[in-house]
């Protein structure tokens, strides 16, 4: 962002659910959740050179290590879309 954020980000933070004005949202009844599609982006399968300790970083955590590799490089790329 170019402009520094003028929300008061502390105040939002410390509100009480109840407090948020939530008139001009609709809400979600069973007829959207029938109609309600799930999409989940398509895998590839792919080959990466990765170093070798940063794989077997990855590995140590335990099951699911492509995916937590694949989450970080979303965040990576969602966070340079959005010019950060």
């Amino acid at each position: 962002m170019n402009k520094a954020s003028r929300t008061d980000w502390k105040r939002l933070a410390d509100m009480d659910d109840e407090a948020i004005d939530t008139s001009d949202i609709p809400e979600l009844d069973d007829a959207f959740f029938e109609r309600a599609e799930l999409r989940l982006p398509a895998k590839k399968s792919v080959t990466i050179r990765l170093d070798e300790d940063v794989l077997e970083w990855f590995k140590a955590q335990g099951k699911g290590y492509q995916t937590r590799i694949n989450k970080l490089l979303r965040q990576y790329m969602e966070r340079q879309d959005s010019g950060h």
